[in-house]
């Protein structure tokens, strides 16, 4: 008799480990529920074996209390974690409630189950995929041991057991080896008989030493996989471990044989520290460092192209949890609205908070027309290009549509043709979520309010934002003022819009909201929905709407659509909780592209002097938005309505008319150019463009500063058309910059406004009417005066083209949105008109 030196070979199989863990940083988790002794032992072992060989494991233990579904999330937790290549679950669940051990194995995803035990690989086992799934680890290790007694193909072998974990696996194995096969178990009929034939006999039937010596064939190899305790009083724990053979008298026939303890034990150890191994082997085959594996959707341009709507409606959008898991998303992280929308918790900023972020481009343009020039298709396209046509990880950033872009003034808002958001007609969902309360108030001072509000929120899965321009946001009506009565404010309202920009937080958002200025009592103090007790109230109703919207574009790539633009007297821009998590989840290496609503001497002003300066994140680049027919309308040509039909000058080749508008355009690259930014100039064409007109316009542009000119395609072609775009960016996003303010804060509010016009708009100077003037002061004294200023609606005439110049800009009214963050100064009609006095 030879007994089979497993230790030995546990060691060479270790070593074999070793050098393959030298390459790679392995890490397995151990599952364990409840608190059994002998299931403490074998997890021991497992853990020092582990860091023995320098995978780090990780032990999870659950109390004796857990529920099966929480069970089942821990599992799905670790199954998504790309970081985790083995999951063992240790058996039995010590549980007092009860668990289905099967249900609870095949929750464990199939690549990270090292322990081999699932029905996916037990089913590839059986069917002879054995380099296509995980092998048991004790049939594993049993199947090492018998290689080293010589070759099995032709033997006899005996299974005796028919277990999941070793008889059944046992038995495909060794078929598989090319042995012929009987599988046997406690009710074959004359047991011994079967045995006295086998030239290997592999015993797993869990009695103890049930198969007798004479039964073995001389010269048999026999492994024992039992593990048993009967009584010895001889021992001081009263029992000793015995296997399923009888040792003394099986030795004297066997040619090769384990002991039991010590046999089969340590390669079953040895086989699980191996399998970890070749499931990280398998996850590098098809892994880079943070590069998303992501499916992108192959579109076919039509020469005649049809609807936005009909492209829209062709398009068959992959499942939002599909989505979510292809840019590291874990299903925790995910709220599903349908199978095409979701939210995204704010926690998952802290599990990448070490990760560095991507490159971050916004997406300007020049001063808007009333046709748009297709700054959100351009956005949309470029995150296209980016993602599916140049392999970077990309992520849009986008806002709820505008009114006018709702009702197809402007194109549908969330872009157009090959290039939009899906599904369409979700982004622009909307249902009432309510009034929150009618209340009469005193304020904080004892005197009775100058108003009284009813508070209505606009609440809808895809968008949860309050405040919209199309809900009725806030009424009031004056106690002592009936000229006022009924006159609609939007002031509270579009505030709250405002936070929900701003926010960086959840904490960040509760504290906005709880300093929001509703109100001012008759005194002139200032009442926040903090003292009205209504603050928390808010925050619970917000608790949704703060997370993110995650949709995508026609061609699979990630967006998030999240806040509404109200660019009136509010910035205008995608929440910086969408950029956040977005530039968390693109990596180092990706892209987010966000969007700055209206034009750069507005739109872009507001995102960096605003959105910047709360957010703390500063661009990378900046993408210039223009069109030639835009240019020519800047430089003279006829009025345009939506709806009519398009004068001839847009339509035919006229340099002369686009060289006169390419002064705005200069005008705008240089309003870009003065945070300290490079500038991309990206002209989105239309077919009626001609060769000579992009020339001259991509020409113009790079004098005026703009480090890369590009026409683009992106509504034609998806983002196809907008890879040479895509590649100035990525070249622009290397150049060395620096973004700098466009003020100081602690400057008076004065000349915050002048610094602005002057250096934005073209204005000679300001001037503040006597309201703004009384307001400047008072807030200056309440201490607001280092608040950025946000310019409410137009600061000239709109029938101005080009680049106006010799005008003073006149200041109606200054306004603070305490909550929010800023100051914002009235320079044409806003809807606010019956804004709150203090």
């Amino acid at each position: 008799m030879i007994s089979i030196r497993s230790h030995m070979l546990c060691r060479s199989a270790i070593h074999l480990v070793e050098g393959l863990a030298d390459h790679l940083f392995l890490l397995t988790y151990v599952f364990q529920v409840g608190d059994r002794d002998d299931s403490n032992l074998y997890i021991t072992m497992k853990l020092k074996a582990a860091a023995e060989i320098g995978i780090s494991a990780s032990h999870v233990r659950l109390p004796k209390t857990a529920t099966e579904d929480e069970v089942l999330r821990c599992i799905v937790t670790v199954n998504e974690n790309p970081e985790v290549h083995g999951l063992i679950v240790q058996l039995p669940l010590d549980s007092v409630n009860t668990m289905d051990p099967e249900k609870v194995i095949n929750a464990v995803a199939p690549e990270k189950d090292v322990d081999g035990l699932t029905s996916i690989n037990a089913g590839k086992l059986s069917r002879g995929n054995l380099g296509d799934c995980f092998i048991p680890c004790t049939p594993k290790g049993c199947m090492e041991l018998i290689r080293q007694t010589g070759d099995m193909a032709g033997k006899n072998a005996v299974v005796i057991g028919r277990s999941k974990v070793v008889g059944a696996p046992m038995y495909s194995l060794l078929l598989w080896s090319h042995a012929t096969v009987t599988s046997c178990h406690s009710k074959t009929t004359d047991l011994a008989a079967q045995v006295g034939r086998a030239d290997i006999l592999v015993v797993g039937a869990g009695r103890a030493e049930m198969v007798k010596g004479a039964w073995v064939k001389q010269g048999a190899v026999v492994i024992d996989c039992g593990i048993n305790h009967v009584p010895d009083p001889s021992r001081a724990s009263g029992v000793r471990v015995v296997g399923d053979v009888h040792y003394p008298s099986a030795k004297e026939r066997a040619g090769y044989i384990t002991q039991v303890p010590g046999g089969v034990g340590p390669m079953t150890v040895a086989m699980l520290m191996e399998n970890t191994v070749q499931s990280a082997k398998h996850f590098l085959k098809t892994y880079q460092p943070r590069k998303w594996n992501i499916s992108y959707t192959k579109l076919k341009p039509q020469k005649s192209q049809p609807s936005d709507t009909t492209l829209a409606h062709s398009c068959t959008p992959k499942t939002i949890g599909q989505l979510a898991r292809e840019v590291g998303l874990f299903s925790k992280e995910v709220e599903p609205y349908g199978t095409t929308r979701a939210k995204v918790r704010l926690e998952i900023i802290n599990r990448f908070k070490a990760q560095p972020d991507g490159k971050y481009v916004v997406v300007t343009g020049i001063t808007p027309t009333p046709l748009g020039e297709g700054k959100a298709t351009t956005t949309l396209g470029l995150a296209q290009a980016l993602g599916a046509h140049l392999h970077v990880n990309s992520f849009a950033c986008v806002c709820q549509p505008s009114q006018g872009s709702y009702f197809g003034v402007k194109g549908g808002g969330v872009g157009g043709g090959y290039s939009q958001v899906l599904p369409r007609e979700e982004v622009h969902l909307y249902h009432s979520l309510g009034p929150l309360r009618r209340r009469s108030v005193e304020g904080p001072d004892s005197s009775p309010l100058c108003f009284r509000y009813i508070f209505y929120f606009s609440r809808g899965p895809c968008n949860l934002c309050v405040g919209h321009k199309h809900a009725q946001a806030a009424f009031l009506d004056c106690l002592k003022h009936p000229h006022l009565q009924g006159e609609l404010c939007r002031s509270v309202a579009s505030e709250v819009m405002a936070v929900l920009v701003l926010s960086t937080s959840l904490e960040d958002m509760r504290c906005r909201l709880a300093r929001t200025v509703v109100a001012y009592s008759r005194v002139g103090n200032p009442v926040t929905t903090e003292d009205l007790g209504i603050s928390g109230v808010l925050a619970a109703l917000m608790r949704e709407a703060v997370m993110p919207n995650l949709m995508q574009t026609m061609e699979g790539s990630p967006v998030f659509v999240h806040t509404c633009p109200l660019s009136d007297i509010a910035p205008g821009n995608s929440s910086i909780l969408a950029d956040q998590i977005a530039l968390k989840l693109v990596g180092p290496e990706g892209f987010v592209v966000t969007e700055a609503g209206g034009g750069a001497e507005t739109g872009m002003e507001r995102f960096v002097d605003i959105k910047c300066r709360a957010s703390g994140l500063c661009p990378d680049v900046m993408v210039m938005v223009a069109s030639v027919r835009a240019l020519k309308m800047h430089g003279g040509g006829p009025a345009v309505t939506a709806g009519s039909v398009m004068p001839k000058e847009y339509l035919e080749e006229n340099l002369t008319l686009l060289e006169n508008g390419c002064i705005h355009l200069k005008r705008q690259v240089e309003n870009a150019m003065a945070f300290g930014l490079p500038v991309v100039v990206a002209i989105n064409t239309f077919s009626s463009d001609t060769g000579a007109e992009l020339e001259l316009v991509c020409a113009r542009a790079k004098q005026a500063g703009g480090v890369e000119a590009v026409p683009c395609s992106p509504w034609a072609e998806g983002g196809a058309g907008a890879v040479e775009l895509g590649q100035a960016v990525r070249r622009a996003a290397d150049t060395p910059h620096r973004m700098n303010f466009l003020y100081d804060l602690e400057i008076p509010i004065v000349n915050k406004i002048r610094t602005i016009a002057r250096s934005m708009y073209g204005a000679d100077n300001v001037e503040l009417l006597p309201e703004a003037q009384r307001k400047s002061t008072l807030f200056s004294k309440q201490g607001l005066a280092n608040l950025p200023v946000c310019m409410a609606k137009t600061h000239h005439d709109a029938e101005r083209k080009g680049v106006p110049t010799g005008f003073t800009l006149l200041v109606r009214d200054v306004s603070v949105h305490a909550g929010a963050g800023f100051l914002y100064a009235s320079v044409g009609w806003v809807s606010t008109e019956a804004l709150m006095r203090p």
